[in-house]
């Protein structure tokens, strides 16, 4: 399928977003930025229509998908019941990139393959212009997880994606770089307290400002194991990795966190092997490898650029990434997250 494909960088064109809501109700899928990373869509009450992502991504059948919405009339017709907690966080984090895990109202609205099975869903209203209007112009809730083949890092921009992706989907919709750059954060309300499946934008010490007890799954920094079942994407497979060995190694204090990534680089280049290391700018200087990439210098810079930097590192041919941590307070807990996925857990704390 050759996808029809619209630039969205400089403005909204209603009438291609108009043509992409079309596919969408017609059981196509349809390419769309979000403010977190770009999404693969389908309409979320079309069994079939949602089977194509799996198919598109090569994604696990036990891996739900996020729901997507524009207003709250939407959510109503969803979910079961929503509960004061709940209502809270949607008055203080809608629309934007929180996820929600609700319970279904029932598998006759939400086909058991948007949910993997489970009787809940996890739903987000997003910020994003554009995806609001393709939404609002569909008039239905779109399931969309991250746009990418399962295993890669998300899409944060078209041309990161468009090669893997173009043929499986009947519309694209460019709205340039994400703003955010990782996927939203996901939590389930449980009783009084918050329990995060994923983290995201949204910190931990922001959700303490409407609930007492926020707590973090202990998967969020562990692995799942295979007969486990999830209610969050990103929680059981290999995600977010490129095909090169990478490795993460994180110390609070700078001189021993550049002594240990330069120490790794020199025992690499004993064995024979060529390393890339990915650091925070103010500390490129410092390391010793003959390749070395600026993730940026703040945690947004560094969220936004991630994704599209372990997509590069395949093309360099080196034999060894290593990843400078970032620690776990506020967006860092997210970052670390899908850093120890993309180095399939081998990581170094010091």
């Amino acid at each position: 399928m050759k996808a029809k494909y619209s630039n969205q960088k400089e403005k909204i064109n209603k009438i291609e977003l108009t043509q992409a809501a079309e596919e969408i109700k017609k059981g196509n899928l349809v390419l769309f930025p979000t403010e977190t990373v770009y999404g693969i869509g389908a309409n979320a009450f079309d069994e079939t229509a949602c089977k194509k992502i799996f198919e598109a991504k090569g994604r696990a059948q036990d891996n739900p998908l996020i729901v997507h919405i524009s207003n709250l009339k939407m959510l109503e017709e969803i979910v079961d019941e929503i509960s004061l907690l709940e209502k809270k966080l949607i008055h203080k984090f809608w629309p934007g990139p929180l996820t929600i895990i609700f319970k279904r109202k029932s598998k006759e609205v939400i086909p058991n393959v948007v949910t993997a099975g489970l009787d809940t869903v996890g739903i987000r209203m997003p910020s994003n212009l554009v995806a609001k209007e393709l939404i609002e112009q569909a008039n239905l809730p779109i399931a969309a997880p991250s746009a990418n083949v399962s295993g890669r890092p998300s899409g944060t921009k078209i041309e990161d994606i468009m090669q893997e992706l173009q043929g499986k989907v009947a519309y694209i919709l460019d709205g340039g770089f994400a703003d955010i750059g990782l996927e939203s954060t996901v939590i389930k309300v449980e009783g009084e307290k918050i329990n995060i499946l994923r983290p995201g934008k949204i910190t931990k010490e922001q959700l303490q400002e409407v609930a007492k007890e926020v707590l973090v799954d202990s998967h969020v920094l562990s692995k799942v194991e295979k007969n486990e079942k999830v209610a969050s994407p990103g929680m059981k497979y290999r995600h977010y990795a490129p095909n090169t060995n990478c490795m993460m190694v994180y110390n609070k204090e700078k001189e021993k966190l550049i002594a240990k990534i330069n120490e790794l680089t020199i025992n690499a280049k004993q064995e024979g092997k060529e390393v890339l290391v990915l650091g925070r700018r103010e500390h490129l200087s410092s390391y010793i490898a003959n390749k070395k990439w600026d993730m940026g210098q703040t945690l947004e810079e560094i969220a936004k650029n991630i994704f599209t930097l372990l997509r590069k590192v395949d093309n360099e041919k080196v034999d060894l990434v290593i990843i400078e941590g970032v620690g776990e307070e506020g967006l860092g807990l997210a970052i670390t997250n899908r850093l120890i996925r993309a180095c399939s857990y081998q990581y170094v704390t010091i």
